[in-house]
């Protein structure tokens, strides 16, 4: 038996219900729970959960866990558009020349955007 990525947790300080506002846009995702530490967003059954954790702890130190993101109907460029269009920034994390481009959500959580396109609904297994 294998294992699989059931949650994704970022560090959101006090901001949790914007982060899962831009995530929910971004991933096509929807809330599934809230309470007092935070907010969890999640979509197809076969996708990992993410937990948007509020937490009073301010490091800003480079996190060991990032999300990287596929576009599923459009190319790269457009992608990047539409993820700046939601309250994206892009951000520079020393990258240099790279294919993916390095975003920010709206309270500072990196991602990459890949140049691979990947098809919108996971094969099942």
């Amino acid at each position: 038996m294998t294992s699989r990525i059931g949650e994704i947790v970022i560090d959101c300080r006090d901001r949790a219900d914007e982060a899962a506002a831009f995530w929910c846009a971004a991933l096509g995702y929807r809330e599934l729970a809230r309470d007092g530490t935070g907010v969890a967003i999640g979509g197809d059954p076969r996708a990992p959960t993410i937990l948007l954790v509020r937490s009073p702890d301010s490091k800003r130190d480079k996190a060991s866990v990032h999300l990287d993101v596929c576009p599923t109907d459009r190319d790269q460029a457009a992608e990047v558009d539409r993820l700046l269009a939601l309250g994206a920034r892009h951000a520079d994390i020393g990258q240099g020349d790279t294919p993916w481009v390095v975003l920010a959500d709206p309270v500072g959580t990196e991602f990459c955007v890949l140049p691979i396109v990947l098809p919108p609904e996971p094969e099942p297994f």
